[in-house]
């Protein structure tokens, strides 16, 4: 069995496959201007976005990782990746601990609740 025509847009509709501009100068490090040199030379392609009026630019993530591997090397894009990760660990733990301290504030109501019978 072949595989049938690859749709160039598919890439573009996959999860996780694109990134804002805003996010790729935050996750990689790289500077508004670094963006906009690689996307006139075509190096990244993007497409112009907007959301509340508000217009930005919707790139290949695994682009922009070649053009900041390319520019900084490796051990910069495992560091910011690391960096990363970490604050969206960070972030979460954060939300779980919330959360763990309101149902242990529920349980304790729920508790006094049947206690009273």
């Amino acid at each position: 069995m072949t595989a049938g025509p690859v749709d160039p847009d598919s890439e573009w509709q996959r999860k996780g496959a694109t990134i804002s501009d805003k996010t790729a100068l935050k996750e990689y490090g790289l500077a508004r201007d670094e963006i906009v040199r690689a996307i006139r030379t075509g190096k990244i392609q993007y497409r112009v976005c907007s959301m509340h009026g508000n217009p930005w630019l919707r790139l290949l993530r695994r682009q922009v990782e070649l053009l900041a591997r390319t520019k900084y090397g490796d051990a910069r894009l495992k560091d910011r990746k690391a960096r990363t990760e970490l604050g969206r660990v960070t972030r979460e733990l954060k939300r779980l601990k919330a959360q763990v301290a309101e149902l242990e504030k529920r349980k304790s109501l729920l508790e006094a609740a049947i206690g009273r019978r």
